[in-house]
């Protein structure tokens, strides 16, 4: 199910608005001020997170600026009852994908998170980073003091893993990003294939590792910080 963070401080339209996104299949979790968007964002992964602009304790684009300078690529429309145009640049330059003036019809709404999601599927980076550890998505090379291949599923986890450095992932999460396509499996692989990443970390002699047991969260962490879920 596609997740979304909500972040709307002003409680009727926070409630208007997950009833409309619950009714339309999305799992949506409803903050109503910066700083607990930015904790929520920073602690959980989403598909697509709505901010409102103007919040207590910390505005939108602040939020969003965070979460970019960490690294956190996932799609952000912005809400704002502003209409000047300086107000959509600063956004967008913050790291804003999308931009909605309120008032606006929940329809459009629902529209640009489909296109957002959509996108976010489908888009790959060339490569990424955590610590010293580079992935090349396209060349699905895993390379730090030296470079080691890795099959499809592995590159698609490790992807993953680094789109989300820091932040515990659930073996359903997990197993609903890489085998979201897939009837003739269940989420037991998830184990094998971070057990193969692993070997392949070890082989690198990368600074990063995956934390976790079995059937529970794991979470990408660099050694020096490493600690158990």
């Amino acid at each position: 199910m596609i997740k979304i963070l909500l972040a709307e401080d002003e409680r009727d339209m926070s409630a208007a608005l997950v009833a409309v996104l619950q009714h339309s299949g999305y799992h949506v979790d409803p903050v109503y001020d910066g700083a607990a968007a930015l904790q929520k964002g920073t602690d959980n992964t989403y598909d697509c997170m709505v901010f409102d602009i103007m919040m207590p304790k910390m505005d939108g684009l602040e939020v969003v600026k965070h979460l970019r300078d960490s690294g956190d690529v996932t799609p952000v429309i912005m809400l704002t009852a502003k209409a000047e145009v300086d107000d959509r640049i600063t956004g967008l330059d913050a790291g804003a994908d999308d931009y909605l003036t309120k008032p606006f019809a929940m329809g459009e709404l629902l529209a640009r998170i489909r296109s957002m999601t959509r996108r976010n599927n489908t888009f790959t980076p060339s490569k990424l980073s955590a610590g010293h550890v580079e992935l090349d998505v396209e060349e699905q090379s895993l390379s730090c003091k030296n470079s080691i291949r890795l099959a499809n599923k592995e590159t698609k986890l490790m992807k993953f893993f680094m789109l989300n450095s820091g932040k515990a992932l659930s073996t359903d999460a997990i197993f609903s990003y890489v085998w979201q396509d897939e009837d003739d499996v269940d989420n037991g692989i998830v184990w094998i294939y971070v057990s193969y990443l692993r070997e392949k970390l070890e082989a690198i002699n990368a600074d990063v590792e995956i934390d976790g047991d079995k059937g529970e969260d794991f979470i990408l962490v660099t050694k020096e910080t490493a600690d158990p879920v």
